[in-house]
């Protein structure tokens, strides 16, 4: 029997235990330092059984997956390092910076065990073992970071057991995946953020603004609601690839300027028509580390009994309906409607279940 080690049971880690619990051969040990959280991922089929430590998780494990805070992750990989574990037991982690606890790793010396780096992009807006899904890293990019000496054994054996994933597996150096991940989310978080904070300084003096932000400003916007704690730590951890990345970024916004200050219409033209080339190109439907949004809008009359009628038609399609939110609604004014959706599937059938009983989405 393969037993595998699930230290931190939450979103991913609460993820990652339900693509392997109750598959033949394989038997999920939990461990969390929240003992009133134990019981409750038993209950929920999680995991098969919870440690009341963490050496009871890592004794004889063949797989461990860390799926703790970066900020934590190195007490945790020392920890381990201390101990007498499994020969060829395999270390792995899902934090979403690599080159610190690569070289932590490659510092210490385990037991015959091996460290093996990885990244699963993919997440949801919402957190917890509560929000854990066996769909969660389906169709998305599951990125280790081997280094040149991990013994290709331990790296096919980890691959493997991560084919219950249906994940693509893809294997990067340390270094590179943060500096890949540090522009494609890092950045763009910390930008988020900035713009939201800049913002409201400016509502301090007018409330206006923030009521002609509602909407497509929210939208672009959404990532600065990111778990704050979480954040520090990744920002942190990853600081030496983001000043370059905002050195880069002030270069670019610095052009505007200069742009704008020349009244070079041409230039900005242009600015956008290369950007929406580039973005064209992008992948739509899949998963990276942003989560993508599943959303559409629709007109609906203020009439009693409408918003019951839409997601009654909806549930009776059998299509799962995460969220609705009604933006405007007056008399005589039809309202927005904003339904979310959990998969593009979803979004997909809810459009033409709706043109069929004569509501039109727009996005």
């Amino acid at each position: 029997m393969t037993k595998i080690a699930i230290f931190g049971v939450g979103l991913i880690g609460g993820s990652l235990a339900l693509c392997f619990t109750g598959k033949p051969g394989l038997t999920v040990v939990g461990y969390d330092l929240r003992e009133l959280s134990a019981a409750k991922y038993v209950e929920r089929g999680v995991v098969d059984s919870m440690a009341a430590s963490l050496h009871e998780a890592a004794e004889d494990a063949d797989f461990i997956f860390l799926c703790v805070p970066v900020g934590v992750l190195g007490q945790y990989v020392e920890e381990l390092s201390r101990m007498k574990l499994k020969p060829g037991c395999v270390i792995t982690d899902v934090g979403s910076t690599k080159g610190s606890v690569a070289a932590l790793a490659a510092q210490l010396r385990f037991s015959e065990a091996i460290f093996i780096g990885g990244h699963p992009m993919a997440g949801s807006e919402r957190s917890g073992v509560e929000a854990a899904s066996s769909y969660l890293f389906e169709n998305a990019f599951y990125v280790l970071t081997p280094q040149p000496n991990t013994p290709q054994e331990a790296i096919d054996s980890l691959s493997e057991l991560l084919k219950y994933t249906k994940a693509n597996i893809v294997h990067v150096e340390p270094e590179i995946h943060d500096e890949i991940v540090g522009a494609i989310s890092h950045l763009p978080h910390i930008i988020a953020v900035a713009l939201v904070n800049q913002i409201r300084q400016y509502n301090e003096d007018n409330p206006l603004y923030s009521i002609l932000a509602a909407g497509g400003f929210r939208d672009i916007t959404r990532i600065a609601s990111s778990d704050s704690l979480v954040w520090r730590d990744i920002l942190i951890n990853n600081k030496q690839v983001l000043l370059k990345l905002l050195s880069g970024w002030a270069e670019e916004t610095q052009k505007f300027v200069h742009m704008l200050e020349e009244e070079d219409g041409e230039g900005v033209r242009q600015a956008f028509q290369t950007a929406g080339q580039f973005r064209s190109q992008l992948p739509e439907r899949r998963k990276g580390m942003i989560h993508a949004i599943y959303e559409c809008y629709i007109d609906v009359p203020d009439h009693p009994g409408i918003i019951g009628k839409i997601t009654t038609e909806l549930g009776n399609a059998r299509i799962n309906l995460s969220n609705i939110q009604i933006i405007e609604s007056r008399e005589d004014v039809p309202g927005i409607m904003r339904l979310s959706f959990r998969k593009q599937e979803d979004l997909d059938q809810a459009v033409e279940k709706l043109a069929e009983i004569g509501y039109p989405v727009h996005f």
